[in-house]
């Protein structure tokens, strides 16, 4: 239903399909994978009784922003797509879009999220901005670092200090404690799928923690997993979380078990069902935040 609602669009724009695609809002993983650890930050900032206005700032927010770095990631890989089997019909790629008019999506996004931002305060308006510097940064990171996804996961992460000040907290340990686990658990995933693309990469000289890594890629990928659990675990203990909450992270766990089995082969499938399995971990951490809070 949401795919046809998208594909609806066309009816009042011949080309409207074009900038969806641009921004990926046909396929929402990624705003999963950003969206459940920014509202456990959300819950955890507020001690469980978030205001809906904040919500929905974050909720909304998540969409727009993950839209914007989608458009500006296709606008720095514009002149690799087209070599790389997976990407070779993106809309930049194939000339379905111009540069120009992915650097406007990008701005437009941009400015409608930086708006939504200036109904909390002072403090999370100033933090937005290194939200945006990295959201632009990290497409073009892959050319000259084999750890894009450590920039990735720094963007991806933005949000949780964000959710913080938005609710009048400090950024204490527990802050960043979870923004350290959101960064190692991205450069995980995002390792996963910078995986499907490595033989691609090689050919055409895109470095990333899949190339770096080499034959120990699912051992690392396991440990940046395990170490992000650690991390949560922690910020659950100065958060004074208990059951529900660990009852996520057991449930995490499994994901991850499940994931590092299911890639002995390193196929290109099985790394991409796992990059995408790792929203199911996401989901039930916050499952565990929300429950956690919602038994007291």
């Amino acid at each position: 239903m949401y795919l046809r609602l998208l594909q609806s669009l066309n009816r009042l724009h011949p080309r409207a399909w074009d900038f969806v695609q641009l921004s990926r809002l046909d396929r929402p993983i990624g705003i999963y994978l950003l969206l459940w650890p920014t509202l456990s930050a959300v819950w955890i900032a507020a001690h469980g009784s978030p205001s809906l206005a904040n919500v929905l700032i974050f909720g909304l927010g998540v969409a727009l922003m993950r839209a914007a770095g989608c458009a500006i990631n296709d606008f720095a890989d514009r002149k690799v797509d087209g070599h790389v089997k997976r990407t070779a019909d993106r809309p930049l790629a194939s000339g379905r879009v111009k540069p120009r008019e992915a650097l406007m999506l990008f701005a437009v996004l941009t400015a409608i999220s930086f708006l939504l931002v200036l109904c909390t305060n002072a403090s999370t308006v100033w933090l937005s901005f290194g939200g945006v510097a990295l959201a632009f940064c990290y497409p073009f990171m892959k050319r000259y670092t084999y750890y894009p996804q450590v920039v990735l996961g720094a963007a991806y992460s933005w949000g949780i200090p964000m959710a913080f000040t938005a609710a009048g907290a400090e950024l204490s340990a527990v802050a960043w404690l979870l923004y350290i686990a959101n960064l190692l658990w991205t450069v995980a995933f995002d390792t996963y799928y910078a995986m499907v693309d490595r033989d691609d990469d090689l050919k055409i000289g895109v470095k990333s923690t899949a190339i770096l890594f080499g034959e120990a890629d699912r051992v690392i990928i396991l440990g940046l997993q395990v170490l992000s659990l650690g991390c949560l675990l922690l910020a659950g203990n100065l958060a004074g979380l208990g059951g529900g909450f660990y009852l996520g992270l057991l449930a995490a766990l499994a994901c991850f078990v499940w994931e590092f089995r299911s890639t002995r082969s390193r196929q290109r499938e099985a790394c991409f069902k796992a990059f995408l399995h790792n929203h199911w971990a996401g989901l039930l951490v916050f499952a565990g935040v929300v429950l956690d809070y919602a038994l007291r």
